[in-house]
């Protein structure tokens, strides 16, 4: 068994093919979608965080809203770039959403994406510190956010408060017991993946990794989640992690199907650079009839290693369809791959 959601880019464009022409346009049939996708029984409904872009960006209204409209589908982020983020402010954006979606939030967090402007960051009023890197500066963040959700007091009250204050040190509110055991790290290396295990966090595989050995993508995934899983034993934290995979995945089922994502039956992975210097590879898509999907995906290994896949939607072509991409897959596809 494994838990299917999808996770949207959140693209919005004034192009006269796109459903989706306006940030408000996005926002709404995002919601719209999660919707939707809870009615057909998958199991999470993800969004991606961009800035400066014509993507999703502020995450926590939409999962708020989200959580307020659904009751059971697991709502997340993949992912949160730490580098623009305030550690504390964001904890109690992330305890108020919790508690609305009443302890489904599943938040991924990183070092963040590609960049649509120079150091974005500096913009947010974040910079690194004397010797460090941007890297550093989201692992910072990171480990004060981290921290923060254990719920433990640490500031001095005022002696007089506007209101009564419980005894103790405060804490940051509102808090939302358990939230830090649903906090995913977004890890595109090994080194990484192993970081996330020390910390504890749960751990997300994209499509984009670096290409560490020249193997394809999903071997080289594959091996990254059984290194974070050794390294996860070997912290002895207490519970089993989660791990998640994310994958474009289409079963033609129609000509509507074959007309969008036909072309993409040659699929294969790709190797570029990030940033001008890292070597990365990226993953294929998976476009098939289903009998033909279920063969292909059941060679792909780190999607076997992991309990949870995301399936990337094309957020542009509207709610009807996405809807359809998912309910293809939970109907066609996952059965006879035993994962229904």
């Amino acid at each position: 068994m494994k838990k299917i959601g999808f996770l949207s880019f959140g693209h919005w464009a004034t192009s006269p093919y796109s459903q989706t022409r306006s940030a408000s346009d996005v926002l709404l049939q995002s919601i719209d979608l999660a919707v939707a996708a809870e009615e057909l029984g998958a199991d999470g409904a993800f969004f991606r965080v961009h800035h400066f872009a014509r993507q999703l960006a502020s995450p926590f209204p939409l999962l708020a809203a989200v959580g307020a409209k659904t009751s059971t589908i697991e709502i997340g982020t993949g992912v949160i770039d730490m580098r623009y983020e305030n550690p504390l402010y964001m904890a109690e954006d992330a305890g108020a959403a919790d508690l609305i979606a009443r302890g489904r939030l599943q938040l991924g967090i990183s070092r963040g994406s590609g960049e649509q402007v120079i150091e974005g960051w500096r913009y947010f009023g974040y910079a690194p510190g004397e010797g460090e890197t941007h890297v550093d500066l989201a692992r910072r963040h990171t480990e004060v956010f981290y921290d923060l959700l254990r719920g433990e007091g640490f500031a001095q009250p005022n002696p007089r408060p506007m209101f009564p204050n419980p005894p103790g040190l405060l804490r940051v509110e509102p808090h939302s017991e358990g939230l830090r055991d649903r906090i995913w790290w977004g890890s595109g290396s090994d080194a990484t993946a192993i970081w996330a295990a020390g910390m504890g966090m749960n751990l997300q595989c994209s499509t984009l990794k670096n290409d560490e050995s020249g193997c394809p993508l999903h071997v080289q995934q594959a091996e990254q989640i059984r290194a974070y899983r050794q390294a996860w034993k070997e912290a002895g934290h207490k519970r089993e992690p989660r791990v998640s995979v994310s994958r474009s995945i289409f079963a033609l089922v129609n000509d509507q199907d074959r007309m969008y994502f036909g072309r993409d039956r040659q699929s294969t992975d790709t190797v570029g650079l990030l940033e001008d210097s890292i070597r990365t590879i990226f993953g294929r898509n998976y476009a098939a009839e289903p009998d033909v999907l279920v063969e292909q995906l059941a060679r792909d290994e780190a999607i076997a290693e992991a309990d949870t896949l995301l399936l990337t939607v094309p957020n542009q072509l509207g709610v009807e369809y996405c809807a359809h991409v998912i309910e293809s897959i939970l109907t066609h596809v996952a059965p006879g791959l035993g994962w229904r």
